[in-house]
């Protein structure tokens, strides 16, 4: 059998790495001055693009490891009784390749995750080699995103965290019985518990922050995590409940939600069909008006309507139609509160508007600069020289808006 090249090795383990959806690069800073410049390449194996909060497209060298692994999790496609093709990257060769395409302005930073070889420790000491030799030998001032291991050790987890600029750890499915059934050798304890020492390291952290002759602080992009969606039988209010949760509880920076997608010589017990894209947008929409907009989850969803979101109609507007008797809403008078429940009206819309009517009373074609699209807002809003009337109370207020709605933006509301 030919030895595999460096080449086969990146083209099997950024392949098994596309399932995971966890690797933005949003809420850190970077821990050294970069040259200003565009991203020197947008193709090539290995490289994925996230997007931060603010539109910047980030390139990331998104890689396993290995997907060599002991756990037989019924869902992955690199569970020890999958008939896939394995490959293992050496902690230098995943330094010289990070170096390589980080030189020549391929990529921003590196996103690693990695199989369960030998042990779950024995990885996680491989995973933090590969952080510490960048950071201490490489002078690699880039970002780094590790995947950690929730039953490692402790102290692995911390040394990981001072090199890395965010930590995650893989809630895997939206309940404990479901993670027990599809994924035995994981246990839901071990990844709360690990997710809370997380917390409790980042909190540290930040407390050192202000000090200059400290190093850099512990993980200082926080933790996040994902759930598969799809693979069980959990509805959408379930899985924002375990959202809510999760941001409660252990202050995450993201929960990334990736829709199931069927895997070669699956198990009965998995559906055999991956759910609507559509879906796992949603729950992105419902995630960001818990976390930026005021909502409460059970205010999204809730068990009336079958526990789903609806596919038809992102969550803000279908908690508008919902509320019809609370519009339209004044957007000289409004606060703020009300004014980012306003269908179409984003965050930074608001803030305009709320700037702007200090120094005049706002027209529609005022608000229609302000905002991207007013078609969408005119029903639930009244201006000095606009008022819907009955349109809000029309029947065919939801058809209409359908039809008219542009192709619509994650998390742009």
């Amino acid at each position: 059998m030919a030895k595999m090249t460096l080449m086969d090795k990146l083209a099997i383990l950024s392949d098994a790495a596309k399932y995971d959806a966890s690797c933005a690069s949003s809420g850190t800073t970077r821990r050294d001055s970069m040259r200003s410049g565009g991203i020197g390449s947008t193709e090539g194996s290995g490289i994925c693009h996230a997007y931060a909060p603010d539109g910047r497209c980030i390139s990331l060298l998104k890689i396993l490891m290995t997907n060599f692994c002991i756990y037989d999790c019924v869902y992955c496609v690199n569970r020890s009784s999958s008939n896939v093709a394995r490959a293992r990257f050496t902690v230098e060769e995943v330094v010289k390749l990070t170096m390589a395409f980080y030189k020549r302005n391929y990529i921003e930073g590196l996103f690693l995750s990695s199989g369960i070889i030998r042990s779950s420790d024995h990885t996680m000491e491989e995973m933090v080699r590969i952080a510490r030799k960048l950071r201490m030998e490489e002078n690699f001032s880039g970002y780094i995103h590790l995947k950690t291991i929730p039953d490692a050790a402790p102290r692995l987890i911390e040394e990981a965290g001072l090199f890395a600029d965010r930590l995650s750890i893989n809630i895997e499915l939206p309940t404990d019985v479901a993670l027990e059934s599809l994924a035995p050798e994981k246990k839901p304890r071990d990844i709360r518990r690990s997710m809370g020492h997380l917390r409790m390291k980042i909190d540290e952290g930040k407390g050192e922050a202000r000090d200059r002759i400290k190093p850099p602080r512990f993980a200082p992009g926080g933790q996040s995590t994902q759930m598969i969606v799809g693979a069980d039988g959990a509805d959408d209010e379930t899985i924002l409940t375990r959202s809510e949760n999760l941001y409660g509880n252990y202050r995450l920076r993201r929960v990334y939600y990736s829709a199931f997608s069927p895997i070669p010589d699956a198990s009965n017990r998995l559906p055999s069909a991956k759910p609507p894209l559509m879906r796992e947008h949603r729950l992105y929409q419902a995630d960001w008006l818990m976390r930026f907009y005021g909502f409460d989850r059970d205010e999204i969803v809730s068990g009336g309507e079958g526990g789903m979101l609806d596919l038809q109609i992102d969550p803000k507007l279908a908690w508008a139609l919902r509320n019809r008797d609370k519009f339209p809403v004044d957007v000289n008078k409004a606060d703020r509160d009300m004014l980012l429940r306003v269908p179409g009206l984003g965050t930074r819309s608001v803030d305009a508007i709320l700037s702007s009517r200090r120094h005049r009373t706002l027209r529609l074609d005022d608000v229609a600069r302000l905002c991207r699209s007013i078609e969408k807002l005119r029903p639930f809003v009244c201006t000095l020289d606009w008022t819907p009337g009955t349109r809000l109370d029309g029947e065919n207020l939801r058809s209409q808006l359908t039809r008219t709605s542009k192709p619509e933006q994650l998390s742009l509301f």
